[in-house]
């Protein structure tokens, strides 16, 4: 009987340090964040820059295809659409 009141103590014990030690953690610090939503702001802008760049270069590729070989003008979409998944991709 004493013995099962003394672990009941030392269980009491552990609960409520461990519960003393979560209510004191401290928050983390406001730059963290402010970091972290930069890094995810920088990764969006810079993929889709990348896409937009690509789709732009295969644009002017596509028109100079259409000048001087109308027949391939099919397979040179390939790079818009390639340009378009990187950019899908960069905001995965």
């Amino acid at each position: 009987q004493v013995e099962k009141r003394r672990r009941n103590v030392q269980g009491e014990k552990v609960c409520a340090a461990a519960t003393n030690k979560v209510l004191t953690m401290q928050p983390c610090d406001p730059s963290s964040a402010f970091f972290g939503f930069m890094g995810v702001t920088s990764a969006l802008v810079f993929a889709n820059l990348g896409a937009a760049y690509g789709t732009a270069k295969s644009g002017v590729g596509i028109a100079s295809m259409g000048v001087m070989r109308p027949d391939m003008i099919m397979k040179s979409i390939i790079p818009v659409v390639m340009a378009g998944g990187v950019g899908i991709y960069g905001l995965l």
